[in-house]
């Protein structure tokens, strides 16, 4: 009997399928140019009512990576432009390359924070 699929809510499998898709859809932003991580926010969103223990934790932190980084590259974008346009005068220059690096390692930084979320999930650990 305990092969059987269950149809009721609550058991601790729920909403594992759909955190699942968010980490690969965030994974995959890169390749998408960004598009699909809304849409991994999106599915974390519409699924984070229904989820459970660690598909729900697991929810919530790709709910907060995405605003986290959001903001972080948000700000390192007025920061580029800023540093661009400084760099007419030659004075932004290096801290265009800087912001530029930064912006760079935050986009890596989600990728790798996006893969070993992942593989925590996978493992059926909290992220």
């Amino acid at each position: 009997m305990t092969d059987q699929p269950r149809f009721q809510s609550g058991h601790d499998s729920e909403g594992k399928a759909a955190a699942l898709v968010a980490w690969a859809l965030y994974i995959l932003s890169i390749p998408s140019a960004n598009i699909l991580v809304l849409v991994g926010l999106v599915v974390a969103y519409a699924a984070r009512g229904q989820a459970v223990g660690v598909a729900r934790a697991h929810m919530d932190a790709q709910i907060q990576l995405f605003w986290s980084v959001f903001w972080w590259t948000v700000a390192l974008w007025i920061l580029i432009l800023i540093s661009g346009v400084l760099s007419l005068v030659l004075i932004g220059i290096p801290f265009l390359l800087l912001f530029i690096a930064l912006w760079f390692l935050v986009s890596v930084w989600f990728t790798v924070k996006s893969v070993l979320g992942l593989l925590a999930l996978l493992n059926d650990r909290a992220p």
